[in-house]
């Protein structure tokens, strides 16, 4: 069964319906739905949030009656199974739906193909793979959340022409502009949770709590490194009016005492975790404890010591760099420390690159060592 030009237009829908959950649905993918009938669109949906109805019910409620004999596009398989909500694709066969087209498959072995599998044993005529590239690239946290149990990783960096992220060691200062503030807040809103290093918080002091225009985001779980528990308990972050918790990762050697100093509200948790054969944080056990709590990407923003060990470890998926074009000079902090290169071949090289203008700064971004797809 060949695909249509109409195939691809609706699925271009859905997926502009399932983008309209990013950053909401965790540990879920993003969904989206359109219902056509006769060429005319009888509704859309998409999932609004982990544990309320997938995209699919939601379409389907909509159009009720004149879902018999209609097609519906889906970006993602249909769920064949229960979970927190039933299973979709009862609700398809339920509805009278003809045709089913499917974005990509379901990399969840809950459903794998499963799906598919029942809705073509009960009658219903499927057609997968329809933008396929673009549905996973969408839910890219999604499949390495699902298929290795870890979040997608996006490394964000400010810096300067001469790769400096400040003017003097430990000392704070803005080095890019407004236009790439405002897309550091936008990204932080799109993702599960932010990362620093004691470092930074020392230094800097940050809320990192996401601020857009009129009130609008929502705060990302503020995670820290600090292994032997150095910052300060009067520390910004600490003591935030947000929705959104503070986790510290520290070793297992901090005494109990000075934990329970700093875990005297729900929303400020100390979790304790191995370390390293660098004497820090083990980062596979701190992004492997995330992931276990629905954390299914991670905005790691430094500092230099940080990005220089997930570098390190190839636990970066994604890059964004916001350069300005000024340069910070020689006493600067660089961008990346702790990271060898012997030459061209082991460059850690970005693919799929992409600049931005933003003012007169500039974003990088690009793929890593995982695109997660």
């Amino acid at each position: 069964m060949l695909a249509s030009e109409y195939d691809h237009y609706y699925m271009g829908l859905a997926l502009k319906e399932a983008r309209k959950g990013i950053g909401r649905t965790s540990p879920n993918p993003c969904v989206g739905a359109v219902v056509v009938r006769d060429q005319m669109i009888i509704a859309t949906g998409y999932h609004k949030k982990a544990g309320t109805p997938h995209a699919e019910i939601h379409a389907l409620k909509k159009a009720g009656a004149l879902a018999c004999g209609a097609t519906l596009y889906v970006t993602l398989e249909p769920c064949n199974h229960t979970g927190r909500t039933p299973p979709c694709t009862k609700a398809i066969i339920a509805s009278g739906i003809r045709r089913v087209v499917v974005g990509m498959e379901d990399p969840n072995p809950l459903v794998d193909g499963g799906g598919i599998s029942f809705l073509r044993s009960q009658g219903v005529e499927v057609l997968s793979g329809i933008l396929a590239a673009e549905c996973r690239l969408l839910n890219r946290p999604f499949i390495k959340y699902i298929t290795q149990g870890l979040p997608w990783v996006v490394m964000k960096a400010g810096m300067s022409l001469d790769g400096r992220i400040s003017y003097q060691p430990n000392q704070s200062g803005r080095i890019t502009g407004p236009g790439s503030l405002r897309k550091v807040h936008w990204l932080r809103d799109r993702l599960d949770a932010i990362l620093v290093g004691s470092n930074t918080v020392m230094v800097d002091d940050p809320s990192l709590t996401t601020r857009l225009p009129h009130g609008k985001g929502r705060d990302p779980i503020r995670v820290i490194l600090d292994t032997h528990l150095h910052i300060s308990e009067v520390a910004r972050l600490l003591h935030l009016d947000s929705a959104a918790p503070t986790w510290i990762f520290c070793g297992t050697e901090v005494s109990p005492d000075k934990i329970k100093r700093f875990s005297t509200t729900g929303k400020v948790v100390v979790h304790q975790v191995g370390c390293g054969t660098d004497g820090r944080v083990d980062l596979h056990e701190m992004l492997t404890f995330l992931a276990r709590a629905g954390v299914t990407s991670l905005l790691v923003e430094g500092g230099a010591n940080v990005h220089g060990a997930f570098l390190r470890e190839q636990l970066v998926d994604h890059v964004n760099l916001f350069i300005a074009p000024i340069f910070a000079g020689n006493h600067g902090t660089p961008v990346v420390e702790g990271v060898n290169i012997s030459g061209s071949d082991d460059a850690l090289r970005l693919q799929n690159v992409r600049y931005t203008r933003l003012g007169e700064d500039v974003m990088v971004e690009g793929d890593l060592f995982n695109s997660g797809s």
